[in-house]
């Protein structure tokens, strides 16, 4: 194990969840769910379909309530709804399958919306963090055109400059690239990557297990509500402890 230079704190722990429960009826999706995400770490949910990974992810902002348990950010518990609901979710960027853009807006308009109705910040401040966020995920020069004149990949870096406005604490992204033609996959991953290597806390479901490998500080692996097996992805994939990751890597890297 690395020993932390004498001049760098550890990373304080940003988002914890401690015994979360979560049922949909009958079916129990998130079972005893104990996970501390820390500060600029790259944790990357996987596992099959049904395993609870997106469930996990839209706890995390309350999309889902909880049945039980509990959740905090950044050492503040998770209000139930109301004012305080919105400011946390204003610290918790999402990013999902589908880019749930604004068609009669336009991408700049997109991205200025949040700081400008939720945190009532100044015109001439968002716009220039807009254009800059634009810039960095490669949209720049799509600043005035609406949603459906850009490709889907397009759309996807707008919608992660979007959330990028709101200045988050961590990032969420839902199986970002699964509702993407096959060539777009990578400029969208790249745009993460790059985030990542900018010290965004990020919380990734994902099926993309090269993104898995090169970019996670962490592989969380969930099957049947539960969390079965975390670690570094170089030991996750080389050297699995679990039959059920055994299993489902067998199936997805030697097809």
């Amino acid at each position: 194990m690395d020993k932390q230079p004498a001049d760098k704190k550890p990373a304080a722990p940003l988002v914890v969840l401690s015994k979360v429960n979560k049922h949909f009826g009958a079916l129990h999706v998130l079972q005893d769910i104990d996970l501390t995400i820390h500060e600029g770490e790259v944790v990357v949910v996987i596992g099959p379909s049904g395993s609870g990974k997106s469930t996990l992810c839209r706890t995390i902002n309350r999309l889902e309530p909880i049945d039980s348990g509990s959740i905090t950010i950044d050492g503040r518990a998770l209000p139930q709804e109301g004012k305080a609901l919105a400011k946390l979710r204003s610290d918790v960027g999402m990013v999902f399958q589908s880019f749930n853009l604004f068609a009669h807006k336009t991408v700049l308009q997109n991205v200025m919306l949040g700081p400008l109705k939720v945190r009532r910040e100044a015109r001439e401040t968002v716009e220039r963090r807009a254009r800059d966020l634009l810039d960095r995920v490669g949209v720049a020069n799509q600043a005035d055109k609406y949603p459906a004149q850009l490709s889907g990949g397009q759309q996807q870096r707008v919608a992660i400059a979007r959330a990028l406005a709101m200045q988050p604490k961590v990032m969420l992204f839902d199986e970002p690239t699964s509702a993407l033609d096959p060539e777009m996959v990578n400029e969208v991953l790249e745009t993460m990557r790059s985030l990542a290597a900018d010290g965004m806390t990020m919380v990734v479901v994902t099926h993309e297990m090269g993104f898995a490998r090169s970019a996670a500080n962490r592989v969380i692996f969930m099957a049947d509500g539960r969390i079965v097996e975390e670690n570094t992805p170089d030991e996750f994939f080389g050297n699995p402890s679990s039959d059920r990751a055994r299993d489902f890597l067998s199936k997805i890297l030697h097809h």
